[in-house]
This record gives C-alpha cells, structure tokens and sequence, in this order.
C-alpha cells in the first residue's frame, strides 16, 4: 500500500462538506491511510454520521497564531532548521507583498506548525480547497521537501488571484476538480496538460438509497395538501435565496404551496425579514443545519427541489452542488440555474429545469409549472434519478482518485 497522506482541511468535520468526509472513508476503505490536519475547529452543532465512521486521527492547526504562541514559535524555530525552509520563506515574502494580510501570515504560522509535528512517515500533503488549504499545504510541503497535490472545488478556484493559481498549479504534483468548467479554466493556467483532471465526486448512494413511496400528486389546489418545495443550502449570497423568495412570492395566489429551507448562513436573519416583506413569511419553514438523516428525511417529504445559484460580486459560484444529486437520487423534480456545472448534471426539460441566473420571472413560471403538473414532475423526477445514479457514483471518481494515490484498486 501507498505511505500514509495528510489532508489539509479548512474545517473538519463540517456539515456542507459531506463530498470530502465521503471520499476520506471511502480511500480509508481502500487501503490509504490518512491523518486530517485541520486549520479550524468545528462550529456546526451536528454531525453527519459519516464522520464517526472515518477513522483517521485528527490534529487541529492554530486557529489563530496569538491564541498558541508558544507552539507557533517553536514552531517557527525548528521549521527553519528544514531543507526547504529558505525555498518556503521566500515563496512565502513574494505571496506577502501581493497579498499584504493578516491571513497570509497566519497560513506561514500554520504551516510552520504543520511541517514540524507532522510524522515522518507522511511523505506527501493533499489539500481540500485550492484557496487557504492548498497556501498551508505548499509552505509545508515545500520546508519538507516532500510532494503535493490540491482538489479545488468552486470559491476557492474564482475568488483567488491569477497569480496565485499559477504558482499553486506549478508548485503541485497534480490537481483534481470536481466539474469540466473548473477544469477548463484551471487547465489554462497550468504548467501543462496532465497537472489538472476533473473527477466528480459523485454519490455513495449506499447512503441515498432510492425513496420507497412514490411523490405526492398534489398540483397545489388543495390548501390542506401544499405543494412542498425545498432547497438546502447555507444562506450566503451565490446560492441566491433572495431571487427564490422574490420568485414564489409572484407564483399565483390560489396555489398553495409551503417552502422549507435547511442551512446556516449569514443571511438568515435577511432572509427572514424580507419573507415578512413579501408577504410570505407564513408560508417558509427555517429548519437551520441538519444532519444527513434529516435532509434525508426532508427530500422524502419533499415535491419539488430548488436551487437558485448565481455568481457572486466576488467571484464566488457553487461548483457541481452536492444537494442537486442528492435531489436527484430521491426522484425530486429540480429546478436549478444554468451557471456553473450544473448544467452538466441538469438537462433542460429532461432531466429538470434549467433558468438563467437572476431571473426571477423565468423562476417563478418554472415553480408554477411543476406546482401544478405533479405528472411533469414525477416524469422529471424519475429521469433525473436514472440519469445520476448511472453517471454520477461515487465509485467511479474515488477509483480514479486512487489511482492518484498510487493505490491499485484492483488488488482484492
């Protein structure tokens, strides 16, 4: 078997990132030992039942240097005593004076940390997030003198300098990413053409087995029998939950309908107050973060999923959304917008809707549509399963993972 990897994790556990916990258990299960090195403790209440399942030891970094400055400096003094110390501090000044921060000093402190109680058995870092992860891992990797590699995601990719991805993608061993379009983008800015491959994450659906009852056949006439219509996410401004509410507040009056969302989200309080101000405040369920059981749960009950992305001013966008194939796997009727790779997941009229960002009509007559064609959503809903469950397993992208590992998936 391959010598043992560290992960480096901006946050460990986390509920909305149940794509990384799933790959870690599932290269655990192929053999690969790992030990997760985090740069945040957790702040969810929850956790997934997943992350009692992984079974690699855990070491959290310095959140913040001031907070453990007796570790950090002795840190700092045995790091400089590495073969690749001056190599990193040189890396390092030249990414300060681009990027004058109290962050870019916290990712030196941090990887100092990192490189210096790291076991010796670990040879190579692989970072979650081309954005902090990937500076931590690359200082670390670099005083070490030893390999790494990077899976980028969405925000990490768009809302990070040109120059930086341009280093990162020189200075690794090679890059994984979860859609096409990243990898198109990405591929542009790498040293040449085998550093960057896309590789979906993708579903164990051992954990979304297919739903046992069939959907409700409500069209949204019956006030005792709402349509139900969900959307997970945390309320932050690319997953765009101001457009949705603005949409269903102009969906017709006599359909009735109920709208539940679950995630954090530093908007919640907004959100809340403008569903006072459109009138719809009666009609929304505010379940907060949830557990994977719960979503679960929430998908059953569920008639019609939405997701409203967009791009945000800073760049932020969401990638290939988890909570998009696990609608899907429950044979939920989508609606989704067309940035991004989701129309790699998402057909247009086949396999869900599609609308463009930030258009709230198109969205509101999307809701209506489905709202009162319970016929169009199961036909949606049942192609839409079919469709990820036969392209989008987990099986498939973690083999091609392994492979990165140098773990030989073919041995029983």
């Amino acid at each position: 078997m391959p010598p043992p990897v560290a992960f480096v994790l901006k946050g460990y556990p986390r509920l909305s990132e149940t794509f990384v916990a799933q790959e870690i258990l599932a290269l655990e299960k192929l053999g690969l030992s790992i030990h997760i090195v985090s740069l945040r403790h957790p702040t969810d209440i929850h956790r997934h039942p997943i992350h009692d399942e992984i079974r690699a030891p855990l070491n959290y970094l310095p959140e913040y240097l001031h907070e453990e400055p007796a570790r950090v400096a002795g840190a700092y003094l045995k790091a400089r005593k590495l073969p690749g110390f001056p190599k990193a501090i040189r890396n390092w000044k030249s990414d300060l004076a681009r990027d004058l921060t109290r962050n870019r000093l916290r990712r030196f402190g941090q990887a100092c940390v990192l490189a210096t109680e790291l076991s010796s058995e670990i040879k190579h870092l692989h970072a979650h997030f081309l954005h902090t992860p990937a500076s931590v891992a690359r200082y670390a990797a670099t005083m070490l003198d030893i390999s790494w590699s990077c899976s980028a995601h969405a925000k990490d990719i768009y809302t990070s300098p040109e120059w930086e991805l341009r280093e990162k993608l020189s200075d690794c061993q090679w890059l994984v990413t979860c859609t096409e379009a990243n990898a198109q983008f990405l591929s542009i800015l790498a040293p040449s053409d085998d550093v960057v491959a896309r590789i979906y994450h993708g579903l164990d659906f051992s954990r979304f087995p297919s739903p046992e009852k069939p959907k409700r056949m409500s069209d949204g006439t019956p006030a005792n029998h709402p349509v139900i219509i969900l959307s997970v996410g945390r309320a932050v401004e690319k997953k765009g939950f101001d457009g949705l509410l603005r949409a269903l507040a102009k969906v017709p009056a006599d359909l009735n309908w109920r709208f539940v969302h679950i995630g954090g989200g530093t908007l919640i309080k907004k959100l809340k107050a403008l569903s006072i101000e459109l009138d719809i405040a009666s009609r929304i369920e505010w379940r907060g973060a949830l557990p994977q059981d719960g979503v679960l749960d929430s998908y059953h009950d569920a008639d019609i999923f939405v997701l409203n992305s967009r791009i945000a001013d800073d760049g932020d966008r969401d990638g290939m959304p988890n909570v998009l194939m696990e609608a899907l796997s429950q044979s939920l009727a989508c609606i989704a917008t067309e940035v991004s790779a989701i129309p790699e997941l998402i057909t247009q009229g086949k396999t869900g809707v599609l609308v463009p960002p930030d258009n709230i009509d198109a969205l509101c007559q999307a809701l209506t549509g489905l709202i009162t064609n319970p016929d169009m959503r199961r036909t949606l809903g049942h192609a839409g399963e079919t469709h990820v469950r036969q392209s989008f397993s987990l099986n498939k992208g973690i083999n091609d993972l392994a492979q990165k590992f140098d773990i030989d998936v073919n041995t029983p």
